[in-house]
């Protein structure tokens, strides 16, 4: 279990620029990144015992959080 918030910029660090212009011209690329950013900070809350959840539950958002970062990524390195 890792502490650390997995924020986009933190990941994707090679796409800091693309990530900001997307966020402003693309609505469905700011919709993802914003979904993504609401999801991590739970898991985040979560893994901290802030507010703890159900193991299956802490699971799935860590799974929504993935499939989220798959999608970014792959609007990212189009």
């Amino acid at each position: 279990m890792s502490n650390t918030p997995h924020e986009l910029i933190e990941e994707f660090p090679e796409f800091a620029d693309k990530m900001s212009a997307l966020k402003v011209a693309d609505a469905h690329f700011a919709r993802l990144a914003e979904t993504y950013h609401e999801v991590n900070r739970a898991v985040h809350r979560a893994e901290t015992n802030v507010e703890p959840v159900g193991q299956f539950a802490e699971e799935e958002m860590r799974k929504r959080r993935g499939a989220l970062k798959d999608e970014i990524y792959k609007l990212l390195s189009a």
